[in-house]
Order: structure tokens, then C-alpha cells, then sequence
């Protein structure tokens, strides 16, 4: 039985006998009740943003106060620390999930209302023992997490997206449109930017994939990575980043930065922000692209395109940021055809096949990521886009493909790009010809 298990028990037990039988129980929720007598949690907040230590200490000794009281008896020093310091984590940190928030190896946490917690590891599901003790405590998680970001949930206005100050995703829906209590969705992120060769490592793709990869960065290729939601797309992206030499200028747009760059790059880092509480001062991506043109940028990195900003992603890709990256999501790399098409009608009502010369004139590599049964994340695809004007279509093709994590990918064909790396000075002859015996066979 664990610590939290037996301060539980004695106290319903204590409880019971205290009270013929009550079925009151002693908790972090009855102590948050009992210390309302001694200190008011606004007071908390009011101290807290001029001097978190002092918050703290003034939260701890109301709790000291309201434990000396007699039906907490029942309960040691050490499980009355053990209480403290779990109303602590509730009010200043994040509760149940606190261990989760700090575990690296974690990558999603999904609190379904007080009761059910599940995290992602290693691309699986996993149900968590921990659990709030009430919808309440997680509506004040909500509240804290989004109240110094100016934003506000509420019945009105029910759902919510944020950002923590490590940098994870945070989304958060309540009733009414939530109906089994608040849902807490929390996207983690590793500290460190993970780099091609790391992927490589964990089976995410080979040798070959990861230097093909990298003269893509170098010969300046415009390359859109695609996929679905988990798949890895933002991890691919930032790997490729890595890559872009240290003299260039990049200017990064995200919803929320996700981003993280080795030192000495010169960035330039801009996050979209949503309306306040008053329903103004929003800006979006669009107004983040449209600005970024007059930054004098070498590359431009956009997050993820979702909307009209697409349109404004190809301008930038056709007007001399040759190099520059995004990511969408899709299910394929035929697909990304028909979501650019439709995001960039949300901006302008242009005929199809002139927005498929955009696409075709801006973008140079399509690279599809996946995520297999089992959980991992892999590449799948790379593929070449072209633009035929006799056709006024655009075409798509594949130049590798991988059905799944364990089985080898196929080169179809030498890649035209080698005569680019040869010619640009990116590798010597006798390394692309020996890339080329391996991947082709030649």
C-alpha cells in the first residue's frame, strides 16, 4: 500500500469514527477547505505573482495551522508533510500529473475529467493510477495554466489552447461541451531538439533517408513535411532545421513555438496569438507570414499551415526564400495537393490549376511521416514535385517509399538531386556514387 494509500484509509477510518460513520473523507480537498480558514487562495495568487517563495511558505503554514487541528490527529508528521506538499503541487504546480509534466519519456497527457488520467510513451496508450479528487481541481489547473497567458475559459467560451513555459501544448475543453467533466490535453516536448542522426538510431529512417535528407536542407529545397496528427511531423521538421547553415537568417512562425535551435543560428522566432479575454488583439499566422517578408529572411519556417496562411507560404517559397520548410497535415503526399488547393481558397477564390502552379513552382519535396500500429514514428515517403504546363497540372513522385518501421525502403530510380549536390560542392563524386550503389544499385 502506498503512502497516499494509507494517509487515505486512516483518515476514512478516523473519519468514521469521529462521526458514527460519516462518510466524509479526509483528503487534499478537505485540507484545501480547512485552510480557506486560515489564508484565502486570492490572497495566494496576489502574492504569488510578486514572490512565488513567499506564496509558498504563507500556503504551508496555514496548512501546519489547519492540520493542528483534532480530527486530523489521526494522521503522522510525515503524511500531514505528505498533504502539504500535494495541496502545494495543486495550487502552484500541476497536481497528479506534476510527475508526468517532468518525465521526459512522456510525449501526450490526457486528463478525461478527475478520474481518468492516460499518458503516451513510446507511441502507446497507458492508463495512469493518479487521479484528481475532484472536476474542480481540474478546473483550477485549467484556470492557472491559461489566466497568465491573458486567456479565459469559461461556459461562453469553452475551449482552449495555451502554452506552458517549457514549451508544451496545451488544449483544455469544459462543460458544456465537454460532458464528462473538464478535459485537459497536454502535448510534451523534449528539451533538446532531436537531430536525423538520433532518429536514426531509434529505426526512424536509414542511413541513406538521413543524408539524402540533409542535401535537401543544403541545395535550398523547398520540402513540406506531411502527415497525421502524432506522426512526428514537428520532431522531422526540426531535425531538418538543424541542418540550415549558421550564416543564413531563419525566420520561424508557430502557433505555438515548438521550435528549439542549437546555439550560434541566427533565428528569428515568432508565435501567433489568439484574442483576449475582450476578444481582441489576435494575430494570426497569415499577418506572422506576410511581416516575416520584410524581415530579410534567407529561409522561412512556418509551424504548420492550416488556413489562408498557405497562400502566403507559396508566395514566399516563389519570391527568392528558397529553402524554406513547413508542415500540414495529410494522409499522404498526393494528398498535400488537395489541402493546399483547399487552404489557399480559404484566402482567395483562384481557379484550381493556378493554385496548382504555385504549388508546383514553390514546392520541391513532399516527406511523409507515419505512425505504424505499434506506435513508432517513421518515414514513409519522399516524393518530387513537378508542374506540367502543357497539362497546367501538377505531378507528384514518388522517389523513396517505406511500408513500415521494420522493413527496408525502396529508391526508386537515382533522384535527379545528386547532379544539384555534385555540382554545388555539398559531397564529393565518390560519396554520391557510393550513396547511389547503395540506395539504386548502380
Amino acid at each position: 500500500m502506498s503512502l497516499m494509500e494509507r494517509v487515505r484509509a486512516v483518515a476514512d477510518e478516523n473519519s468514521a469514527l469521529a462521526s458514527g460513520g460519516s462518510a466524509s473523507r479526509l483528503s487534499v480537498e478537505s485540507l484545501r477547505e480547512d485552510v480557506r480558514a486560515w489564508i484565502s487562495f486570492e490572497a495566494v495568487a496576489a502574492i504569488m505573482a510578486e514572490n512565488p517563495q513567499r506564496a509558498r511558505n504563507e500556503l504551508r503554514t496555514a496548512c501546519r495551522h489547519a492540520l493542528s487541528e483534532q480530527k486530523w490527529d489521526a494522521l503522522s508528521g510525515q503524511e500531514k508533510r505528505l498533504l502539504t506538499e500535494e495541496l502545494v503541487d495543486v495550487v502552484f504546480g500541476m497536481g497528479p500529473i506534476e510527475g508526468l509534466i517532468a518525465d521526459e519519456s512522456v510525449t501526450e497527457i490526457m486528463v478525461n475529467g478527475a478520474r481518468s488520467i492516460f499518458y503516451e510513451r513510446d507511441g502507446r496508450l497507458v492508463p495512469c493510477e493518479l487521479a484528481f479528487d475532484s472536476d474542480e481541481q481540474v478546473r483550477v489547473l485549467i484556470d492557472r495554466i491559461v489566466g497568465p497567458l491573458g486567456r479565459r475559459i469559461d461556459e461562453s467560451s469553452p475551449m482552449v489552447n495555451a502554452r506552458l513555459p517549457q514549451g508544451h501544448r496545451v488544449h483544455a475543453v469544459i462543460p458544456p461541451v465537454a460532458l464528462d467533466g473538464p478535459h485537459l490535453t497536454i502535448r510534451a516536448f523534449t528539451r533538446h531538439a532531436m537531430t536525423l542522426d538520433e532518429m536514426r538510431e531509434r529505426g526512424s529512417l536509414d542511413a541513406l533517408t538521413c543524408r539524402f535528407l540533409e542535401w535537401l536542407v543544403a541545395c535550398r529545397k523547398n520540402v513540406v513535411v506531411s502527415g497525421g496528427t502524432g506522426s512526428g511531423k514537428t520532431t522531422l521538421l526540426n531535425a531538418l532545421s538543424c541542418h540550415i547553415p549558421s550564416g543564413e537568417r531563419i525566420v520561424t512562425i508557430e502557433d505555438s513555438a515548438e521550435l528549439k535551435f542549437s546555439e550560434g543560428c541566427h533565428v528569428v522566432r515568432m508565435e501567433a496569438r489568439p484574442r483576449n479575454a475582450e476578444g481582441e488583439g489576435e494575430i494570426t499566422i497569415r499577418e506572422l507570414v506576410v511581416n516575416a517578408l520584410r524581415m530579410r529572411p534567407d529561409r522561412i519556417i512556418v509551424g504548420e499551415c492550416r488556413a489562408g496562411e498557405a497562400l502566403d507560404m507559396l508566395q514566399a517559397m516563389n519570391t527568392g526564400h528558397d529553402g524554406s520548410l513547413t508542415t500540414l497535415h495529410a494522409n499522404s503526399p498526393e494528398d498535400v495537393l488537395d489541402r493546399m488547393v483547399t487552404m489557399v481558397r480559404y484566402a482567395v477564390d483562384l481557379p484550381v490549376d493556378a493554385i496548382e502552379a504555385q504549388v508546383g513552382s514553390a514546392f520541391d519535396f513532399i516527406v511523409q511521416v507515419s505512425r505504424h500500429r505499434d506506435g513508432s514514428r517513421f518515414l514513409a515517403d519522399i516524393s518530387q514535385v513537378a508542374y506540367e504546363r502543357t497539362g497546367r497540372r501538377c505531378r507528384i513522385e514518388s522517389v523513396f517509399h517505406r511500408d513500415a518501421p521494420g522493413s527496408d525502403g525502396v529508391w526508386k530510380g537515382r533522384p535527379p538531386l545528386l547532379d544539384e549536390v555534385i555540382e554545388g560542392g555539398f559531397a564529393s563524386e565518390e560519396e554520391v556514387a557510393g550513396w547511389e550503389r547503395m540506395a539504386c544499385g548502380a
